[in-house]
């Protein structure tokens, strides 16, 4: 287990997301399930770094 996913994020929501979209952007919409591991760390990441400020549709 990663260092990161048990500490809380040291980078913002917004670079995270950043690195989302980048993925997103490189795998053409399509991703492996390599990238899929990826992309559900970085969410878990997301979460932590958005704290509170994540809002959910009512």
């Amino acid at each position: 287990m990663s260092p990161m996913s048990s500490s809380v994020s040291a980078r913002s929501a917004a670079e995270v997301n950043a690195e989302i979209r980048d993925l997103w952007q490189r795998s053409g919409g399509s991703l492996t399930p390599q990238d899929e591991a990826e992309y559900q760390r970085l969410l878990v990441e997301w979460a932590a770094a958005a704290g509170g400020s994540v809002r959910t549709a009512v």
